[in-house]
């Protein structure tokens, strides 16, 4: 019985020295698709967003997060007001817009 002991023993000992370094370059290269896959995409993303919302001006066809459309009629520093039917105004933050349209979308819908 002490036999086969030791034999799965002596089994087990070469493979513990060299788990560490393969674990360590599998962590690196886990890591690396993460980034590459998830949040370089994202920060990729954020920036585009940034400059659309930097580049709001009078005028503008918008959709916001919440799915309200209008028009652009004034831009403050953190919020802009839209036009949603003729003289019908409301407030929003300039991050909840989500996209410009392009311009006469509204009319035709």
């Amino acid at each position: 019985m002490n036999l086969s002991t030791n034999f799965v023993l002596a089994q087990a000992a070469p493979g513990a020295a060299g788990g560490g370094i393969s674990m360590l370059v599998m962590l690196i290269v886990a890591f690396g698709l993460m980034y590459f896959m998830m949040i370089r995409p994202q920060m990729k993303q954020q920036k585009e967003h940034r400059q659309l919302v930097s580049n709001l001006s009078k005028g503008d066809e918008v959709v916001s997060n919440g799915g309200i459309a209008g028009r652009v009629d004034d831009v403050g520093d953190t919020f802009i007001t839209l036009e949603i039917a003729p003289n019908v105004k409301i407030k929003v933050q300039k991050n909840a817009v989500q996209q410009v349209l392009p311009k006469g979308t509204l009319k035709s819908s």
